[in-house]
């Protein structure tokens, strides 16, 4: 790493020490954050003080796929991969990415299948949503641009790609940021039935599950994506600019059937392809994760998510975790990208 790059992450961890002294960055309003049982402050979205916008789409030949991104920083930085959820996209991180171009870092922000300008190289191909797959489209998308290694950093059905990646493949993940923690599961698991108070919170898997539920979803995607944001972000005012911003990446057309199969899929309630069962069975058993990590978790995340008491054990690298306060939902990356930036830095550099 050049030593103008060091320099840059030193800068970048002297501004975010100062905010967390009791100042407070021009483009944010705050929160907090407590780690290992230290109190800190940390920044939260400003509506009005937002990036309008990335910059131009690129788009690579990568895998079964070519893959709709955005790319920040200098191309020598070590590399760092923003990997966004559902129903999101690419704009999760449009405050993230500016932050860790400043401090050095070359950021990569792919639309995930069925996003976006992401699209499939055959209509051959099954529109497959299951979690080993999108996990080695990431492993392509690395492999096209001559990237080694990357920090993944990432939430929902990010995050859990970020995980399988670095459980079943350590060598390319330097570290990782988890919203949510350990996100690994199998088709063994989704067979166990919960208390009926858990299984309240997943009613749209089970809507997805129906045929009706494929047709509503086809039918209304933007207004069930609104009402997924509202539900998993309860306190967090998003305008119309910011929504209609990201539910134009749900008009992919293989946005539906992939998020189809992997509710279902999840559910053992459809199969997945013969060319992941290897993966499938390696991840069956819940691997450890042994690259440095830091989980984080909003005080305000109205979807479904683990206790981090619960997966702490899952980790074997040095690990921490941060739960955000001051109403920080689902979508992380947006409602706190300072938090998460800071997250990215201080896990890369350990």
């Amino acid at each position: 790493m050049s030593e103008e790059i060091r320099e840059d992450r030193r800068n970048f961890l002297a501004l975010a020490a100062t905010t967390l002294a009791g100042g407070e960055l021009a483009f944010a309003g705050r929160a907090s954050a407590q780690s290992s049982g230290d109190l800190r402050t940390a920044t939260t979205r400003d509506p009005s003080a937002h990036a309008s916008a990335f910059g131009a789409i690129k788009q690579i030949d990568a895998g079964v796929l070519n893959v709709g991104y955005v790319e920040a920083g200098p191309a020598n930085g070590p590399a760092v991969v923003l990997l966004h959820g559902w129903p999101y996209d690419i704009h999760s991180f449009v405050d993230v990415a500016p932050r860790l171009a400043s401090a050095g870092y070359r950021v990569l922000v792919p639309h995930l299948r069925g996003y976006g300008t992401t699209r499939f190289l055959s209509s051959d191909v099954m529109r497959n949503g299951q979690p080993s797959a999108v996990a080695l489209d990431i492993v392509a998308f690395m492999d096209a641009l001559g990237i080694g290694k990357a920090t993944l950093a990432g939430f929902d059905w990010g995050a859990r790609t970020a995980n399988i990646v670095a459980a079943l493949w350590p060598e390319r993940c330097t570290a990782m940021v988890s919203v949510s923690g350990y996100l690994i599961d199998n088709q063994e698991a989704g067979k166990v039935p919960l208390p009926p108070d858990a299984e309240f919170q997943w009613w749209y898997q089970y809507y997805f599950a129906t045929e009706r539920g494929r047709a509503g979803y086809e039918k209304n995607r933007k207004a069930f994506a609104r009402l997924i944001w509202q539900l998993a972000s309860p306190r967090w005012s998003f305008d119309d600019a910011t929504f209609e911003r990201s539910a134009a990446s749900l008009a992919n057309p293989d946005h539906v059937p992939i998020t189809i199969h992997n509710y279902r899929w999840r559910l053992a309630l459809a199969a997945g392809e013969p060319r992941y069962d290897e993966f499938e069975r390696r991840l069956a058993v819940a691997p450890v994760i042994s690259v440095p990590t830091i989980t984080m978790e909003g005080d305000a995340n109205g979807a479904p998510h683990a206790n981090p008491a619960t997966y702490s054990s899952k980790f074997s690298g040095r690990y921490s975790h941060r739960t955000i306060t001051g109403g920080i939902g689902h979508n992380l990356p947006q409602e706190a990208p300072e938090a998460f930036a800071q997250a990215v830095v201080e896990v890369s550099a350990s």
